[in-house]
């Protein structure tokens, strides 16, 4: 067992992958997943009435451009693929809420969730 268990990490160990786990292709989306992780704090801690529309705009652009360069380069680059597209859902969902928030009346249920607990 302890031969199988040495062998399945010694192809961590092969140049290859060293080549990768040192290059910019692994640590740039490593890096970049701090902002698709900072949109899903935001979401579960953030009121939507703090959330900028223009800036959730120009990071889900950013991040639909990302997601074609990471798979048209060569060779493809899945993590990042991944880390943007965890970064659009992210942005979409900001979008979301501040559009019902601000446009389809959040911001009127909120009040009114408010008001009942306080009537009580």
């Amino acid at each position: 067992m302890s031969g199988q268990a040495t062998s399945g990490f010694s192809r961590f160990l092969t140049k290859e992958w060293r080549d990768y786990f040192l290059s910019t292709h692994f640590w740039g989306p490593v890096a970049n997943w701090g902002l698709p992780l900072a949109a899903i704090a935001d979401v579960q801690t953030k009121t939507p009435e703090n959330i900028s529309p223009n800036m959730t705009a120009a990071m889900s652009v950013y991040s639909l451009l990302f997601m074609k360069f990471a798979w048209d380069v060569r060779p493809r680059n899945p993590l990042l693929f991944a880390c943007h597209f965890t970064n659009e859902i992210a942005q979409l969902v900001q979008g979301y809420r501040y559009i019902d928030w601000n446009h389809w009346g959040g911001r009127e249920r909120a009040q009114k969730n408010i008001e009942a607990v306080t009537v009580k």
